[in-house]
């Protein structure tokens, strides 16, 4: 079975979590094929955005937890170090735009990897929850680094301890998310932003996310002086040129990604 399934609209790679018999928990084969799969966008000029999402019921439970305890598996360490560090780190140097559609629950390492992409979009009857208080774990996949910037560290804290669940329109409240699609939208609203996102100009998609990833350690004398400096470079794009010129001229800029 492909626990990975991609396929191409247009700009946009689709990449969808493919256990729906395990509400898409992750093994080590679904790990490394998602791995694959972000790789590949990154390497494939014609991508210019990405939407990930899930089938069936759930959008992610985390990890397939008969694996972890797997005498002959791979082990935690391996697992949070092997599977889920570099899935968090290749979304977040992937210089195009992740959109997230959650489509159901996203429960342990599902919620972080969800929180870890550049626009969150889910439907109304989904619920986040920090599940790793509820056996003695800690939260992984760069819980602890998004989830407080993204809500506040007394909030991020509760949640992570009490493992409440937080429903979709309370994520959006909060700002845990930017918003939330009625759940037989879901997909259509999510790809409408994941394809809006991939007739932009490419380049400055890419430098912005470069400059906000700075941002979560620089000093705002450093990220002045980076701005300046990547603002330099996105002057260098053709896509640059062709806003200026549409701009000036009055028409719809076509963006070729360059």
């Amino acid at each position: 079975m492909t626990f990975i399934k991609s396929e191409t609209e247009g700009s946009v790679l689709k990449i969808t979590l493919n256990r729906p018999d395990k509400f898409n928990s992750f093994n080590r084969e679904m790990a490394l094929a998602l791995q694959n799969a972000l790789d590949k966008a990154a390497a494939d000029n014609s991508i210019r955005a990405v939407l990930l999402t899930g089938e069936g019921k759930a959008f992610c439970a985390g990890q397939d937890l008969s694996e972890a305890m797997d005498a002959n598996g791979p082990g935690i360490e391996r697992i949070v170090r092997e599977h889920y560090n570099p899935i968090i780190l290749k979304i977040r140097k992937l210089e195009k735009p992740v959109v997230c559609a959650v489509n159901g629950v996203a429960a342990g390492a599902g919620a972080n990897i969800a929180l870890a992409c550049d626009v969150v979009i889910a439907g109304t009857s989904v619920s986040f929850i920090q599940a790793f208080s509820k056996i003695g774990l800690i939260p992984d996949s760069g819980g602890t680094f998004f989830l407080p910037r993204l809500i506040g560290f007394g909030k991020a804290s509760a949640l992570m301890m009490l493992g409440d669940k937080v429903s979709a329109i309370d994520a959006e409240r909060i700002g845990m998310i930017y918003k939330v699609a009625e759940d037989a939208n879901l997909q259509a609203d999510a790809m409408v932003i994941a394809k809006t996102l991939g007739d932009m100009p490419t380049k400055a998609m890419g430098l912005t996310k470069r400059l906000l990833n700075e941002s979560l350690e620089n000093t705002i004398d450093k990220q002045l002086s980076y701005e300046a400096d990547v603002q330099v470079q996105a002057t260098l794009t053709y896509d640059y040129t062709e806003g200026v010129n549409a701009f000036l001229e009055k028409r719809k800029p076509i963006f070729k990604g360059e």
